[in-house]
């Protein structure tokens, strides 16, 4: 038997009351019942995500009798942001937080955890929903950061980059053809940098709230480095402008 699952609803309920970490939830698509919408409310208040799928999927995850639910147990525990960053400011230190706005390639963001680990990136931020799932394959990747580095889920990502930003943090989204050239741009001081996908970059909703926008410079033919080169030339510049200081 699978180690890595929770089938069935009560079971569900009960891991999540007991406070046990959850990657994510797989509903059957129409699902109904008053046990399941009581299941789903509770996924609500604790910002564990959910998802609707044909029982196919859920078929090819278990076999086992699981009456329209599995639930992914998480290979992290999860941090609450809003504890972070007072933390930090009653140490004295200066709060570096990465944001990964939906990076979903999970070796990708394996790449940019142990790197963020490395440069002492205090917590990186991600989505509930939209984002890679932290299974095997991006622990393997991160080669243990993710067991390191507090990783902190939003089921508003927006909300709380604000919250970062009204803490005093200097937000900085980066860029593939806008904004100041990154080792011109002044990042120093409490940073969040984001960090956006591949393929769609960083939400407006993201760039409405970011104090500065950097890019790093593409001389050759293919338009853009990947998330985790990017993300590490820019984690780096931060602790640059640090040392420098």
């Amino acid at each position: 038997m699978r180690k890595d699952i929770i089938f069935g609803l009560r079971p569900v309920i009960e891991a999540v009351e007991a406070g046990r970490e959850l990657e994510k939830v797989f509903f059957k698509a129409g699902l109904k019942g008053d046990l399941a919408h009581s299941l789903m409310n509770l996924l609500k208040r604790q910002d564990i995500p959910f998802q609707f799928v044909p029982v196919e999927k859920l078929n090819r995850i278990s076999r086992i009798n699981h009456q329209g639910v599995i639930a992914m147990i998480s290979e992290i525990t999860y941090y609450n942001l809003s504890n972070i960053i007072p933390t930090l400011y009653e140490h004295s230190e200066v709060p570096f937080i990465l944001v990964a706005d939906s990076v979903t390639d999970v070796r990708n963001f394996g790449a940019v955890a142990r790197t963020a680990e490395c440069a002492g990136v205090h917590a990186i931020l991600i989505p509930s929903k939209g984002g890679a799932m932290i299974g095997a394959d991006a622990l393997k990747t991160s080669s243990g950061a993710l067991h390191t580095i507090p990783v902190c889920r939003s089921e508003n990502l927006a909300g709380s980059v604000r919250f970062l930003k009204e803490s005093g943090l200097k937000i900085v989204a980066a860029s593939e053809k806008e904004g100041e050239l990154y080792h011109q741009a002044d990042l120093e001081g409490p940073v969040a940098l984001i960090m956006g996908s591949e393929d769609q970059g960083i939400s407006p909703a993201l760039i409405e709230l970011s104090d500065t926008m950097v890019r790093i410079p593409v001389l050759g033919k293919i338009s853009s480095l990947n998330v985790s080169a990017a993300a590490s030339v820019l984690i780096y510049e931060v602790l640059r402008q640090r040392s420098v200081r």
